[in-house]
């Protein structure tokens, strides 16, 4: 085992220290919690002008150091731009302090949408990763980036990337909760549920949906005004069999102000499905996400909303939205914290989910 020392910016203190609770459930890390300095280990001041210097308060030369980072909203309330600047400056001060290996465990991305290669516009994952990387950042850990070419940013040869596939979270909650038995998923589930992906482009994740449960796969189809943010001119729906009376559960990577689905929610309202559930990784809920999904909801549109906790949900969005339901993610990211000290290999944290494999053995996916 690699020695190593987690700790976190502000924006994400209380996230890493219920990571390290799992992680010393595990054999062989039960004084693991000695190693989590969240709180003293990194110290980030202010001069007098506004700007920030991060300090290291003890040493941790020849150490391998996880950091905990978000820049989206965050338990401590820290601007986009403020938990940014903290985690370039924490990454330079590690570096500084002889680390000898940065890994940056960034369950979201908040940056990760701005992928795209358009001539007079900048990149603002390009901007973000390159400066990870220039900064001593050897290996990168999140959850569920918003495309697969985001991956390709990275240069293998100087820093790793593992993007790990958070919605078999959610599947996995969908086997718990919902289904429970082998024979409800033979018998309901796969005659009467179908997944739904938000866009063309999110096609993919719905259909690994489908396929993990064996249910059909509806596809819609936007066309946005790329002339404004966040805005839709049209939805078709595409689907081998009837939508009326099925449970339709829409599938996406993350829900921001809830614009794409709101329009495609309304839209199957002529097709007469039997409930209509929403579910994401990343919940961002940008205003007037709580709103329109409130609305959904009070007008018996939308029965659910899944998502997972890479970014902080505070309770009053839990008491706003009705039917939203948080699923934690710390032991997932105890695991792979797990297995990248031990050097261990993760194939068991990507490999696709299969409803029908885990409701007749269940502990086979928590090795």
């Amino acid at each position: 085992m690699n020695e190593f020392v987690i700790c976190a910016t502000r924006s994400m203190r209380d996230y890493a220290s219920r990571v390290v609770s799992h992680l010393a459930k595990f054999s062989g890390f039960s004084g693991v919690g000695e190693l989590f300095n969240g709180v003293d280990l990194l110290a980030a001041d202010r001069f007098a002008d506004g700007e920030m210097e991060v300090v290291v308060n003890s040493s941790i030369r020849g150490k391998d150091v996880i950091l905990f980072t978000s820049s989206a909203r965050n338990e401590a309330g820290i601007s986009v731009e403020e938990a940014k600047i903290e985690l370039y400056h924490a990454i330079d001060s590690l570096k500084r302090s002889q680390a000898a290996k940065i890994i940056v465990f960034e369950p979201f991305v908040s940056c990760s949408r701005s992928d795209r290669t358009i001539r007079r516009s900048s990149v603002g994952l390009w901007v973000h990763i390159k400066t990870l990387v220039s900064l001593g950042a050897q290996h990168i850990v999140t959850y569920q980036l918003h495309s697969d070419k985001s991956r390709s940013i990275v240069d293998p040869t100087i820093c790793m990337i593992d993007d790990i596939p958070a919605l078999t979270l959610l599947k996995r909650h969908l086997c718990d909760v919902y289904i429970q038995r082998i024979e409800k998923l033979e018998n309901e589930v796969r005659s009467q549920w179908a997944f739904c992906s938000v866009d063309a482009g999110g096609e993919k994740l719905a259909r690994g949906f489908a396929n993990a449960f064996g249910a059909p796969l509806v596809v819609a189809h936007k066309q946005r005004d790329y002339s404004k943010s966040n805005s839709i001119m049209s939805i078709n729906i595409l689907s081998a069999e009837p939508i009326k009376g099925k449970v339709l559960w829409i599938v996406d990577d993350m829900v921001d102000t809830a614009g794409s689905a709101e329009s495609l929610i309304r839209a199957f309202k002529p097709f007469e499905p039997k409930e209509v559930n929403l579910i994401a990784v990343h919940a961002l809920f940008s205003p007037p996400a709580a709103q329109r999904l409130s609305a959904l909801s009070a007008e018996g549109l939308l029965n659910r909303i899944m998502v997972t906790d890479t970014v902080c949900c505070p309770d009053t969005l839990l008491k706003q939205i009705p039917g939203l339901e948080l699923i934690p993610s710390a032991e997932l990211s105890a695991r792979i914290i797990r297995a990248i000290i031990t050097n261990a290999s993760m194939n068991k944290l990507m490999r696709p989910f299969d409803a029908g494999m885990y409701l007749k053995s269940p502990s086979l996916f928590n090795e």
